[in-house]
């Protein structure tokens, strides 16, 4: 049987302009040790990822027609399958300005303001992927000229179509993603935070709010937390993963490494502890390198062997 392509969603895509320097010295002139400008965008990071662990993916979202070619340029050499939308204006640029000691500094620019007419055409475009894919991922901020609960509305349309949906977003929008219901979240603590509207000081009180989530019909809640590892919740248990020890060029696509290694266990239907061992090794090996992806499956497999997994007294 010929495996269907997962389907990856970035509204507010980027370039990004990574910076390199010892330390950032606001107010002074600051030299920097390297720079990378690449296309970019929670979902297309995502799907860069996917690409190299072998599974057909198919990209779609909205960018400024004034600069696509990069993107577009991109989508031709990795392969994927591109559905993206073009919108009047530039796609915006992201500054990350990472220090040698893992600080990061973020300045992110304003992007495209959709308007109703894409947003529309959008949202016929992916019921037609509905044709073709069973997965999709759903990830990052959004544009301007999008509601709040721009989310929910795409979240509330897969699930009519029975589609396994993960998100991965913030603020307002993981709120309105939260309420939709999709099958897999993957909040930080301190996005946690943000959806539960209080101070999540240690692991009992993260798991009080885990809970809530979990009632109102979220399969699997993953909580990345830095240094510390990731922690995946069900209603069948929960497991931890820890992360190997590496030395961290850039903490720039992390996260969406990490939803991609999920993306694959579950299109995969593998264990959660193998998951959760492969995901954090493509985290670790993000953090060890400018960009994402895995230009070296053997120092992938090297990482999977360094990580620990275990299971978690917790119960809903």
């Amino acid at each position: 049987m010929v495996k269907r392509p997962v389907v990856t969603l970035t509204l507010n895509p980027a370039l990004d302009l990574t910076v390199q320097l010892s330390e950032l010295v606001p107010g002074e002139v600051n030299l920097a040790r390297q720079g990378n400008l690449r296309p970019a965008g929670k979902g297309i990071n995502v799907a860069m990822v996917l690409r190299d662990l072998q599974e057909q993916v198919a990209v779609t979202g909205i960018l400024g027609q004034d600069n696509s070619d990069a993107f577009e340029h991109l989508f031709t050499q990795l392969q994927l399958d591109n559905h993206f939308l073009l919108e009047q204006g530039a796609t915006r640029i992201n500054v990350k300005l990472s220090e040698q000691q893992g600080r990061v500094t973020d300045i992110n620019l304003p992007g495209i303001t959709v308007s109703e007419a894409v947003w529309q055409t959008l949202q016929q475009r992916l019921l037609a992927l509905c044709e073709q894919a069973d997965v999709f991922v759903l990830s990052g901020s959004l544009p301007r000229g999008l509601a709040a609960d721009s989310y929910g509305q795409i979240i509330g349309l897969l699930r009519q179509h029975g589609k396994t949906i993960l998100v991965d977003t913030s603020g307002q929008a993981l709120h309105a993603a939260v309420a939709a219901v999709p099958d897999l979240i993957k909040p930080n603590v301190e996005e946690l935070e943000q959806w539960t509207g209080t101070a999540l000081p240690d692991a009992e009180a993260q798991e009080q709010a885990v809970r809530k989530l979990l009632a109102l019909g979220i399969r699997h809640v993953v909580l990345s937390d830095g240094e510390r590892g990731v922690r995946w919740y069900s209603r069948d248990g929960a497991w931890q993963a820890l992360p190997p020890r590496v030395s961290v060029v850039s903490t720039v696509g992390a996260g969406d490494s990490l939803v991609a290694g999920l993306t694959y266990g579950l299109l995969n239907q593998l264990a959660v502890a193998d998951t959760l061992q492969l995901a954090t090794a493509v985290a670790a090996l993000a953090v060890s390198q400018i960009g994402v992806g895995i230009p070296d499956t053997e120092r992938l497999n090297q990482l999977k062997q360094q990580v620990s997994v275990m299971p978690l007294a917790f119960s809903c």
